[in-house]
């Protein structure tokens, strides 16, 4: 007997061409060369001076030293489209495609912005990953589809596919979908093949190679690929849900415009002070640094037990907040923070507090003052944090006594709630005097007011 195994990327890479062969066999797709193969006459070197040349009908790049990094761009620009090539690269160098990327004078002395597909040969597996190159950095980490991070293999030829329809942006690796975003940010940009710029001088003269690069502009949206359960969305829709997100469950928690929904955490009215609700934005306001001491808290008026909430924040500098879950108001009645589970929200270069507590418990989504956040595979930037003054996503995920922290789709605390090591914690931590703290079996959801400018948008939950 013929014993048969497969893995799931090798099953679903035979589906994608079962799928393909089908489109072929029933239209003829309009298939557009974006590369002749013979020169450089539709596109333009931008930035970098890495070499590229031409070789065997393939576009090829050169690594070189002290140079940012190159683009190959692309003269048209393009809106809606399905971009497919296949790339090989030589280990250790990292590279990209850049789609709805754009270069102007006035935005970084005409540094080429957009969104990337990524492709790299590191530990972390992020290629077919889209990171938004020069702006707001990682738009879809592969950490949050594992099934996308084995798809890319290196040492060979990959097969990339990049769907921009719309605000719908998906990428496809060797047949496996990695990345499935909605993001409103840029309608149309011009395409580009990225040389990236290099820190090691072992790394001088290494290749990345494209070829069979194609792409339909011609009813695109007629040729998409299903949309596989592997690969959850990412939306950054503004204050609203999108059609994949009602389907699931997902409501808002804040509309964007009112108070609804919200009061004070010592007060069953919302603050009339302290908060601010401005262009879809609700802010707190900045005080004297005190906790608690200007507006106050914010709780949900509705109690929740199992949930996925996502909520993106914006810090200022040296600011302070939090955002808690399984409050209970009644427990601190006196000054300062109503009492619950906390995802630290800290500038941890600025603010005193990301040095206190016990080995960077305080620090920026973490547990607070229990738990550290980390994850070491991100590289070192280590928790993907974008910094001050840039949006920033938080995502609690709680599914009885699981719960999960995740900043910007990276996941950096994980633990039991009612396991013996939580109850140690606690009994280790400021918590220690408040019963049953962490363990409730229901609770409000906490914006907190530490006393600095803080805002926060697109606050969303679905329950389990």
């Amino acid at each position: 007997m013929i014993d048969f195994k497969f893995n799931y990327s090798q099953i679903a890479s035979l589906f994608y061409l079962i799928l393909f062969s089908a489109f072929a066999t029933a239209q003829e797709i309009p298939w557009e060369p974006l590369f002749n193969g013979k020169d450089f006459s539709n596109f333009n070197q931008l930035n970098g001076k890495a070499e590229y040349r031409i070789e065997n009908g393939e576009m090829v790049g050169v690594s070189k030293s002290k140079t940012p990094n190159s683009f190959m761009a692309t003269k048209k620009k393009y809106g809606d489209f399905i971009l497919e090539f296949e790339v090989k690269v030589d280990f250790g160098l990292n590279s990209g495609v850049q789609f709805r990327s754009n270069s102007f004078p006035d935005f970084k002395n005409g540094r080429v912005h957009g969104y990337q597909c990524e492709i790299e040969t590191s530990q972390r597996k992020w290629a077919g990953g889209i990171y938004d190159e020069a702006r707001s950095g990682w738009l879809y980490p592969l950490t949050i589809n594992p099934t996308g991070q084995e798809a890319f293999i290196n040492g060979t030829w990959n097969h990339y596919r990049i769907e921009a329809i719309g605000n719908e942006i998906r990428t496809f690796v060797n047949g496996i979908m990695c990345s499935n975003l909605v993001d409103p940010q840029t309608a149309e940009g011009f395409i580009a093949f990225q040389v990236h710029a290099i820190n090691k001088t072992e790394d001088e003269g290494k290749i990345v190679r494209w070829k069979n690069i194609n792409i339909i502009t011609e009813n695109p949206a007629d040729y998409r690929l299903p949309v596989a359960d592997y690969a959850p969305e990412i939306s950054n829709l503004e204050n609203q849900l999108s059609v994949s997100e009602k389907r699931k469950g997902w409501r808002l928690l804040w509309d964007g415009t009112s108070t609804a929904g919200w009061r004070s955490a010592k007060g069953t009215e919302f603050p009339t002070k302290g908060w601010v609700i401005e262009n879809g934005v609700l802010s707190v306001e900045s005080s004297d640094g005190a906790e608690s001491r200007n507006g106050g808290d914010i709780v949900t008026q509705e109690l929740f037990d199992n949930f996925e909430l996502s909520v993106d924040f914006k810090l200022t500098e040296g600011a302070n907040s939090g955002i808690k879950y399984f409050v209970d108001p009644d427990l601190n009645k006196l000054q300062g923070s109503a009492i619950g589970l906390e995802f630290q929200v800290l500038d941890d270069r600025n603010h005193p507090d990301a040095k206190q507590g016990k080995n960077g418990n305080r620090t920026v989504g973490s547990l607070y003052d229990l738990i550290r956040a980390e994850n070491p595979t991100t590289g070192p930037r280590g928790k993907n944090f974008k910094g001050v003054n840039q949006w920033n996503n938080a995502r609690i995920v709680v599914r009885n006594g699981h719960v999960e922290h995740w900043l910007n789709h990276v996941k950096v605390v994980e633990f039991d709630r009612f396991s013996q090591t939580f109850k140690a914690l606690v009994e280790k931590s400021k918590y220690e005097k408040w019963e049953n703290f962490g363990r409730l079996p229901q609770g409000n959801i906490l914006l907190q007011d530490h006393g600095d400018k803080v805002s926060f948008k697109n606050i969303k939950i679905r329950e389990f």
